[in-house]
């Protein structure tokens, strides 16, 4: 008995060291990817085109400044203004349905709530280029094409049910107590969501907030098919730099970079809410 209990704190420390070892190595293979496009963002398009990639070929900021319209006179500005337009619209969107949504089907449940949960779910059973061509034509005939307002409409639309599904599970977590004692004082449904089921619940609120801005500033498919000019966004301009030219990979890495940076500043800015909102009632 006590050799056993000497042995099982060293044991935990050794499952430990090799749980966090893990987790180092997924964390290095997830991040390798990333590193590698930096890194040939950084060199000339032939250093970049070799094959194998040449590891210790000079460095270049090129690829950086053609995206910034360099010799090529595009600037990547309107694009990206309206990838964050259509991004950050459509994630207030979200919120604002997503939390009054969630609340009627955790904490004040309707009836059948699991089968509106299971209609929110189907909506994302369908394939996105199914719906595309009704899409077109909808827009088209309703002259919404290369407008920002339609791409925040349909980003709204297809990340609601995710964040509906998302926000009833952080919302279940809220104290029962807490809501009896406000309905006792008299306070109102808008009041008990902003005062008091808001704070609470904000890591959730984060975690689904930055999830929704990731899909949205990531979509592509609707983008490319349902803009031109006017509301082109960031992906769409990256699309462009693929060109029957040929493939300038350098060029491609560089505008890689720079569109992915706006979702790697709110990723680490809102870290620990989002660990914490996506563990939230993982343990009881």
């Amino acid at each position: 008995m006590t050799t056993a209990a000497m042995t099982t704190p060293a044991s935990a420390r050794r499952n430990s060291a090799l749980l966090g070892l893990a987790a180092w190595l997924c964390g290095v293979l997830f991040f390798l990817p990333f590193a590698w496009m930096v890194l040939t963002s950084l060199h000339s398009e032939s250093a970049a085109a070799t094959n194998p990639p040449s590891l210790g070929a000079g460095l270049t900021l090129q690829g950086y400044r053609e995206f910034f319209g360099a010799g090529t006179g595009v600037s990547p500005w309107p694009p990206l203004i309206n990838s964050l337009t259509a991004s950050v619209a459509s994630t207030l969107l979200v919120l604002l349905l997503a939390v009054p949504a969630a609340y009627a089907l955790s904490i004040r449940p309707v009836r059948k709530w699991t089968d509106v949960m299971f209609f929110f779910l189907s909506t994302k059973m369908l394939p996105a280029v199914a719906g595309l061509l009704p899409i077109y034509l909808i827009a088209q005939n309703a002259g919404l094409l290369d407008n920002i307002w339609l791409l925040i409409i349909l980003y709204t639309s297809m990340n609601l049910p995710i964040a509906v599904w998302m926000m009833r599970s952080f919302l279940a977590e809220v104290p029962k107590e807490i809501l009896e004692a406000a309905s006792i004082d008299g306070a109102g449904l808008a009041t008990v969501l902003v005062r008091i089921v808001a704070p609470v619940a904000m890591p959730g609120i984060a975690a689904t907030a930055l999830i929704s801005f990731i899909f949205s500033w990531n979509e592509l498919l609707f983008a490319r098919v349902l803009t031109g000019v006017v509301a082109g966004t960031a992906p769409v301009f990256l699309t462009g730099f693929v060109t029957s030219q040929g493939l300038f990979l350098a060029k491609v890495c560089a505008a890689a970079v720079c569109i992915s940076v706006p979702v790697l500043v709110a990723g680490f800015a809102a870290q620990d809410k989002l660990v914490q909102g996506l563990s939230l009632g993982a343990v009881k």
